[in-house]
């Protein structure tokens, strides 16, 4: 199994390139005992990161939100990824910022804590195998829910906000399934544990309002792809029962890119029509052959 901490190459860390393996943070960093972290996933196709400032501008919205700036413009980071690709020698990979507080102070409060920047790449291919996506994966329905917008800071990519993603996919993985499907608060849909996801019913495309969860980069493409294709889509409230109505499921994200589902529990389905279009039509966005 592959050990992260070990791979070869640089990671750009506060202002340089240092060796990936001599990439280190104290122990005793805020961002590692209070979850004051946020990061982006990003993809690299043939050279040119897709949805590069929105992605960037998202970073700094997420840290934003949790009360802290990044010492580094939008375009300084756009920059700094060229960089980082550049020396890692990757053309077509995944890209991960990361912002944190650092240790100068140990405690809820942190308000002289130093603000961090790390940006690391490495070669990366689909989240699931080209057979996966063929088939369609299956989803496991699990007990954890997305949060309350008052509960926590639901617009940003924070890294706290994925400690419930890991146990419920945990838990599907150790039951023979690729991810989880989480509903929100109130009960109704809302994701997997990193993706959003979408039904087609009737011909048209529905998903969950992001009133609760992240509204995902490759999410709205797959709603701009679908408006371009004079395909009916619809943002609402979607109960779990309504899967029994739904010929053609899919999930999306940047890690994700376009994956068919096959089943959800007790709800089976055949990757058709949309899936194929949706598929193709991203892969014309992002470049891809």
């Amino acid at each position: 199994m592959e050990d992260f901490s070990q791979n070869e190459g640089f990671i750009w860390y506060d202002g340089e390139l240092v060796e990936w393996k001599d990439t280190k943070i104290h122990v005793l960093t805020h961002g590692l005992h209070y979850a004051s972290s946020v990061f982006e996933g990003e993809r690299c196709y043939d050279g040119k990161i897709f949805r590069e400032i929105e992605h960037t501008q998202r970073l700094h919205h997420s840290a934003n939100t949790l009360g802290f700036e990044i010492p580094y413009s939008v375009e300084e980071i756009c920059e700094i990824r060229k960089i980082v690709l550049k020396a890692n020698n990757i053309t077509n990979g995944y890209i991960r910022p990361v912002a944190w507080r650092g240790s100068e102070m140990m405690g809820i409060s942190a308000q002289r804590n130093k603000i961090h920047l790390a940006v690391a790449a490495w070669e990366w291919p689909s989240y699931y195998s080209p057979e996966a996506k063929l088939k369609g994966i299956k989803l496991q329905l699990t007990k954890w829910r997305r949060p309350s917008p008052e509960t926590a800071p639901i617009s940003t990519k924070a890294a706290g906000l994925y400690m419930i993603c890991t146990l419920a996919k945990h838990e599907a993985e150790s039951n023979g399934c690729e991810d989880a499907l989480m509903l929100d608060y109130r009960g109704y849909i809302a994701e997997t544990t990193s993706a959003n996801i979408f039904l087609v019913i009737d011909n048209e495309i529905h998903t969950p309002l992001a009133d609760c969860f992240l509204n995902g980069i490759t999410r709205q493409e797959v709603i701009r792809i679908a408006k371009d294709k004079g395909i009916k889509l619809v943002e609402r409230h979607i109960n779990l029962e309504e899967l029994e109505k739904a010929e053609e499921v899919f999930v999306t994200g940047t890690a994700a890119e376009i994956t068919p589902v096959s089943e959800i529990g007790q709800y089976k389905f055949k990757p058709d029509t949309i899936c194929k279009l949706m598929i193709e039509e991203y892969n014309k966005a992002t470049g891809q052959k």
